[in-house]
């Protein structure tokens, strides 16, 4: 041990004279303590959020949209073989997508309509972990019949509906609803449209977590949503799945060289770009926000350091004549800074670990979902995220040091003991 850091820690722990240091110490490793807690526990927060929304998202939408210019695919069939065929992507689905409006007895909802192939949904979405009370399969009962012809004997096709939505409809596993479109509609005499409405059974619910979907989403079988539009075999687009989540712009390029001019599409990260971007703004501005905590804590180490220098004037006067360099006694008081700064983070790193696991495992906090998009605060701690903040910590705590260290180095040995 080099006798700066010996000379440093004997500092630290003052004598029963010089209580009121050790007690300014204490305090300031709490105030580095609290700050570190406090910066681990908020950025742990806002990355749980932006992955549980966005696993949320991936959940209930495909990674791409393949889309035609025109408006609807034919011959979508080919497509989705070309598709399948370009490097990075793991499967594809036909899709139809429609507004339209939900009626169950006097309740009525607006609400977007998904048309899906629920024999190859399930590759390109996870929607089996949101719907509730059914599988994907229950779809087709039923849809193969014209919904208005009852001599088939069948009943009508099924239909998913968002939790929400159905508490809004008053609509539950079992019960029936009409969905109106405003397309497809006969003409009455005088030339007005009558939008087309069709019979649907509630078979399950859709539970994303996600208020805003759950809100709005109806799924049906992809022949009954064709049937309701008037759409013929048609399709509105193709949802892509691909094995890189973050590759989905090379990807689109890629599909585009194949598929040609008269395409488009549309990944994940575009249709969300506002959402991500103001999130990754967020969470930049709350690690500022707390940098100026642990910079409060910074001024707890200076007084305690000024305080320790005014306290060992004999001291460093007499370790001076003894032969000790300015540079020697400049590292005794950076030194007992560090140790104040060091034990901070580790206390405060060791506490945000401690809260952030009994958030995470107990999810004492509710939030309301309407607002938040969520039900419960998520938790994810990364260790780039605890680097980063032990580091900050460690150098805002390593300069404030400087200044107090600098004025002892400059301490003149004469005058301190010229009375003595």
């Amino acid at each position: 041990m080099s006798f700066e850091f010996f000379v440093g820690l004997r500092y630290l722990r003052a004598k029963r004279k010089q209580a009121f240091i050790s007690v300014i110490t204490f305090i300031s490793i709490a105030g580095v303590t609290l700050g570190v807690m406090a910066m681990m526990v908020v950025l742990a927060v806002m990355t749980g959020f932006g992955k549980d929304i966005r696993s949320k998202i991936l959940g209930a939408n495909a990674h791409i949209r393949v889309m035609s210019r025109s408006g609807t695919l034919d011959e979508y069939q080919g497509a989705m073989a070309t598709i399948e065929a370009v490097d990075g992507v793991e499967a594809s689905a036909p899709f139809v997508l429609s507004q339209v409006m939900l009626r169950r007895g006097s309740h009525v909802s607006g609400a977007v309509l998904r048309g899906i192939d629920p024999s190859r949904a399930g590759r390109v979405v996870d929607l089996e972990k949101s719907v509730k009370d059914a599988d994907l399969r229950a779809l087709t009962r039923g849809s193969s019949a014209d919904t208005d012809n009852k001599d088939r004997g069948e009943g009508p096709p099924g239909i998913i509906v968002g939790k929400e939505l159905s508490r809004s409809l008053g609509a539950y596993p079992g019960d029936q609803l009409y969905v109106v479109s405003p397309f497809g509609g006969s003409l009455t005499p005088v030339g007005a449209r009558i939008p087309h409405m069709k019979k649907f059974r509630v078979v399950g619910l859709f539970d994303s977590g996600m208020y805003d979907y759950d809100a709005s989403f109806a799924y049906v079988s992809i022949e009954s949503a064709q049937r309701l539009l008037k759409l013929g075999q048609a399709v509105h687009g193709i949802e892509v799945k691909v094995d890189d989540i973050y590759g989905v712009g090379k990807i689109s390029s890629a599909l585009l060289e194949r598929l040609g001019s008269a395409y488009w599409t549309q990944d994940w990260m575009q249709m969300n770009k506002n959402f991500f971007s103001a999130l990754k703004l967020e969470k930049a501005v709350m690690f500022i926000i707390l940098v100026l905590i642990i910079l409060v804590a910074a001024f707890n180490i200076i007084s305690t350091l000024i305080m320790m220098v005014m306290e060992k004037n004999k001291d460093i006067a007499i370790l001076k004549s003894m032969g000790a360099s300015s540079k020697s006694i400049m590292r005794i008081f950076m030194l007992d800074g560090l140790v104040i700064g060091v034990t901070g983070t580790v206390l405060g790193i060791m506490g945000g670990s401690v809260l952030c696991f009994l958030l995470k495992r107990y999810q004492f906090v509710k939030l309301p979902s309407d607002v938040y998009y969520i039900s419960t605060l998520p938790v994810r701690v990364q260790v780039l995220d605890v680097a980063l903040i032990a580091l900050s910590a460690i150098a805002i705590s390593f300069l404030a040091t400087l200044y107090p260290s600098y004025q002892a180095s400059r301490l003149d040995p004469a005058a301190a003991i010229r009375y003595e």
